[in-house]
Order: C-alpha cells, then sequence, then structure tokens
C-alpha cells in the first residue's frame, strides 16, 4: 500500500497520534504526515503510508486554507485556548465594522514572530519544551503571504474568518496579532484546516471511516498514489529498459524515455520519472532536453 490518505484530525489528537492510528489500522510500518496540525486543531492532515513517505519533500503545499474564531478580550501564552491568560483587554466598546476593518487588514506580505509554542528548534531543542519551563528565547520574524481574508460572522466577541495563506503561516499568532492591533488581546478558540495543496476535505476520512474501510479491503478509492500527490511535477515517461535502469540508480538518458518525450524541457525543472503512470523516481534536469547526449538528469529520489 503506497501513497497518500488524507485524514479528518479530530480535537484533542496530535498529528503523531494519528500517524501512529493509521499505522495501526493499516499495519504499514512506514507512515507519516504532512503540515503537522496542533492538537486543538482539526481537518486536513496528509498521512503518507509506504512508498508514499518518499514523496514528501516534492509535494506543494505551498497554499493552505483555514477556517478560524477567535474571541477578543484575552491574550495566552499559547495564542489559543489551550493556554494560560496572559493579558486580558476590553472588547465592548468595539463595534463590528472596526473589527471587521482590522481583521480584513491582515492580507499581503506579513511579518509573522513564530510563537513559543510551537515545534521550531533552538539549538535542537523545541520551543514548546522551552515555553513549559517559562523560557523565552528570541525569534527571527519571517515573512508570510495571507492571499485572502474573508470575514465569515462575526458575534462580538466571537469573529469567525477564512484565509488562504502560505506554508509556514501560525494562524494563532494571526489571531494574536489582530487582538493586539484592537488593543484588546485575541486567541484562537477553533481551527479547521480546509486544504493543504491538493489535498482537501473532499478527500477526507476519519479514523473511524478508514477503519471500516480497511477491514472491509475497500481502501482504493481513498489511496492517493504517489505519482498523484505529485502530479505538479512535470511527467516524463520511461521505456521498460529505461524504468529498470532507473531502478538500479542511474540517471536516464534519451534512449530510456519514450520516443520524444521531454524535448525542450529546460535546465531546472523537477520531474516524475514514470513507468506505466506508476512513478519511478523524481529527478532534476540539470540542462535542456535533450540538448546534448551528456547526463542529463540528476536523480533525486528512486521508488520501488
Amino acid at each position: 500500500m503506497d501513497g497518500f490518505i488524507v485524514i479528518d484530525k479530530p480535537v484533542g489528537l496530535t498529528s503523531h497520534d494519528v500517524v501512529s492510528r493509521v499505522r495501526r489500522i493499516l499495519r504499514q510500518k512506514k507512515a507519516g504526515h504532512t503540515g503537522t496540525l496542533d492538537p486543538f486543531a482539526t481537518g486536513v492532515l496528509p498521512v503518507a503510508v509506504g512508498e508514499g513517505t518518499k514523496a514528501i519533500p516534492y509535494l506543494d503545499e505551498s497554499t493552505k486554507v483555514y477556517r478560524a474564531t477567535l474571541i477578543l478580550g484575552a491574550a495566552t501564552d499559547t495564542q489559543d485556548h489551550t493556554g494560560q491568560v496572559v493579558h486580558a483587554g476590553d472588547w465592548q466598546h468595539l463595534r463590528p465594522q472596526s473589527v471587521r476593518d482590522v481583521v480584513s487588514s491582515f492580507t499581503g506580505k506579513l511579518s509573522q514572530l513564530p510563537p513559543m509554542f510551537s515545534a521550531l528548534k533552538r539549538d535542537g531543542v523545541p520551543l514548546y519544551k522551552l515555553a513549559r519551563t517559562g523560557r523565552e528565547v528570541e525569534r527571527e520574524p519571517r515573512e508570510i503571504d495571507i492571499f485572502s481574508l474573508v470575514v465569515d460572522a462575526i458575534d462580538l466577541p466571537l469573529v469567525t474568518f477564512t484565509l488562504s495563506c502560505s506554508r509556514g503561516t501560525y494562524v494563532r499568532t494571526l489571531a494574536h496579532d489582530m487582538g493586539e492591533r484592537l488593543g484588546c488581546g485575541a486567541h484562537l478558540t477553533e481551527l479547521r484546516r480546509l486544504s493543504s495543496g491538493l489535498f482537501n476535505l473532499d478527500r477526507a476520512i476519519s479514523l473511524e471511516r478508514l477503519e471500516v474501510l480497511a477491514d472491509a479491503g475497500n481502501l482504493a478509492d481513498v489511496l492517493m498514489s504517489p505519482s498523484d500527490a505529485m502530479g505538479h511535477l512535470h511527467a516524463l515517461p520511461l521505456t521498460t529498459q529505461g524504468a529498470e535502469r532507473v531502478r538500479r540508480g542511474i540517471a536516464p538518458c534519451r534512449d530510456d524515455v519514450e520516443h520524444g518525450a521531454g524535448t525542450g524541457i529546460p535546465a531546472g525543472t523537477r520531474l516524475r520519472l514514470l513507468r506505466d503512470g506508476i512513478v519511478v523516481a523524481v529527478a532534476d534536469a540539470l540542462t535542456g532536453l535533450w540538448s546534448s547526449d551528456t547526463k542529463n538528469l540528476r536523480l533525486l529520489r528512486v521508488f520501488n
């Protein structure tokens, strides 16, 4: 069993917990997730199994979509409802339109300071472990991109919004910063990921549903192949001989690909090498294909 299954992560489980459950349900030794979700968050969590784990570094999850609810009037150390209140402020003088204007203004390229309660590491130690001891260390601000943000509902002190953002965006930090700008503090009470790259809720299933399907031996409809998961990469079909050579770690030459395939692909292009629609390897074009008889491709990862 090789590929990706999109789990609709429930509240209370860590992303690691979900992977452990999937590994047990499917009796798979090789499994891993992409794009960590906090325990209080729900929604799209892609889990790779088997050879799918090799595809994780080559996925395109540059755009993520979330629906979030914040509550005004208190900032917490975790920036969500699981933490301790570190600052409280009055929100009752605020009007819905002024709140909408401020929340909606958090779009475009922004500088964001990663929270202490995060998996980022300092000298090999996750920041959240330092935070739990009361320590705070300097962090470098990161540039993030909020492609769109729509306020869905305002029922003060609650504000619900949907955003599309770049990878690495901390939505709870965004909520914290909104509270700072409004002068009353804020933290997240709910966070649901609607999509991560091409993985979305339409494909997502619960862990309970996964167990039912696994028991029935009916997983084909929910398993996305490694090739499909890397569908943003240019496809280069191999001959039977070419596929065998690549599986032995030999970079393909022009004779190893289907007749005429790849001609005109520029240098620097990342490709999936396929045989009968099944991914054999991921490679980079070193030069334009096929501009010479010299080595044109560098293998990055070979799949079984």
